[in-house]
């Protein structure tokens, strides 16, 4: 049944890009009354995983992860974006599969679904184009063109930032939560106490291997399972000569204890007559100080041999991670530095990004910024005030981390914004200290309640 029309022209929002971001950030602008022209390049030119022209096609695997909205920081963007009118989730809990407390879909359902309520909402003009680059009377642009960003459009991104690089090998390392590492065995100290820029000589936390324990571990990397690169990632270079640290341990078995746990400059603080033979750093990650990196620790380990491998490293036994590690060819913004808080780019302010282009990983994940993106896009197209969702909510976690959550780093030319899912490290920590399962249903409880307030706030949309 279609929808009252406004008496007055509205002029349509632009979106590039018919994956799950585009698609959720379309249907959130039509369902407030504002005509979309959604452009997507498949099937006329398709990508090296994608199979059909059908929007928001899943390339990997069909799972939505878990779907816990009271334990889990993924099921709580789920619940959080059923409260908001989610096309992708209204979809997905229509052809969902038996997969445990998982949520898991039918992939060509779900996508042949998504299609159907794209293709039958008029405020939705679909157009089957590769676009080079929004031309400049497109005054309202959402660019959700994912991390397999057409060569031509990325060039086009790339020489509009300014940045030197877009599309690289993507070098991670593994990320942990602080409230999860033994205190007993590791400690605070940088290296001969030095105090840099906005530090405190005490900024790294180090945890200290003998010399048994260290073989132990370059043993593991060596023999550990490794992922093998995609056909379409064999030749691009890695980025910046971040090698993982298994080709660095191939190079010789005292290269990490002189590169990334090089023990120097740093003292035992529990056992100070003990000299660690070498020393795994990690560095402060966010600016709430809840989520630590394991500096140099970028891998090509498959996920569960990071964990094993890992959780050797005394202090890390019970280590729970935010991110594992990862090497592979990605796309996307330096945001922090690139776009303001609405997602809008600062060098040319019609343009807004959304989805994994921006810096989030996973498919909910990439869905709920373009449902912010597209929410955005027409409040001002509307001309309404823009209401920014509550950092205590999923979605505020998730675009305040896109936006300026990372720490900025200090090395000459380096990046430290990386791609990461929605994870607990991203939300303001609770005032009383809690058990870990305890404070994690906290944090789902007030992060609802904040959402009930936020969706309270807002202006109404169209009728349906």
């Amino acid at each position: 049944m279609k929808r009252a029309q406004r008496p007055i022209q509205i002029e349509p929002v632009h979106i590039v890009g018919g994956g799950l971001s585009g698609s959720e950030g379309a249907w959130q602008i039509a369902r407030r009354g504002v005509p979309v022209v959604l452009h997507e390049m498949r099937p006329v030119r398709s990508t090296a995983v994608h199979k059909s022209g059908q929007f928001a096609e899943l390339v990997c695997s069909n799972s939505f992860r878990s779907d816990d909205a009271t334990g889990s920081a993924i099921g709580l963007l789920h619940a959080e974006m059923r409260r908001l009118g989610s096309l992708v989730m209204r979809t997905a809990d229509a052809h969902k599969l038996p997969a445990g407390g998982a949520l898991a879909v039918d992939r060509e359902g779900f996508a042949a679904a998504i299609t159907a309520a794209i293709e039958d909402e008029p405020l939705i003009d679909i157009r089957r184009e590769e676009i080079l680059m929004p031309p400049p009377e497109w005054d309202n642009v959402i660019i959700a063109t994912g991390p397999l960003t057409s060569p031509a459009l990325a060039d086009a991104i790339r020489a509009l930032t300014g940045e030197a690089s877009l599309a690289f090998f993507d070098a991670i390392a593994p990320i942990i939560h602080r409230d999860t590492i033994d205190f007993d065995i590791a400690w605070f100290q940088s290296r001969y106490d030095k105090a840099g820029p906005g530090g405190s000589g005490a900024d790294y936390i180090n945890c200290p291997l003998t010399q048994a324990q260290y073989d132990a571990f370059v043993d593991a990397l060596l023999a550990g399972d490794k992922v093998a690169f995609h056909d379409f990632e064999s030749t691009t270079p890695y980025f910046d000569g971040c090698l993982p640290i298994e080709v660095m341990a191939e190079r010789g078995r005292e290269t990490l204890r002189h590169g990334p746990m090089k023990p120097f400059g740093l003292t035992d603080a529990h056992r100070p007559a003990e000299k660690p033979y070498a020393v795994v750093q990690l560095r402060q990650d966010n600016k709430l100080g809840t989520l630590f990196n394991m500096v140099g620790f970028q891998t090509k380990l498959k996920h569960g041999e990071q964990i094993s491998i890992f959780r050797t490293i005394p202090g890390l036994a019970n280590a729970e991670f935010a991110r594992l590690g990862g090497l592979h060819r990605n796309t996307f913004l330096n945001s922090p530095k690139l776009l303001n808080e609405t997602l809008r780019l600062k060098a040319m302010p019609r343009l807004r990004f959304a989805g994994q282009i921006t810096g989030c990983e996973g498919y909910v994940e990439s869905a709920a910024i373009g449902l912010l993106a597209g929410r955005f896009a027409a409040a001002e197209r509307l001309g309404e005030k823009l209401n920014l969702p509550p950092p205590t909510t999923a979605h505020g976690a998730l675009i305040g981390h896109i936006t300026g959550g990372h720490i900025e780093t200090i090395d000459s030319g380096a990046r430290s914004f990386q791609p990461m899912n929605v994870n607990f490290g991203l939300f303001p920590p609770l005032g009383a200290r809690t058990a870990r399962g305890a404070q994690k249903q906290a944090l789902c409880a007030r992060a609802l309640a904040d959402l009930d307030t936020w969706i309270g706030t807002a202006v109404p949309h169209a009728a349906e």
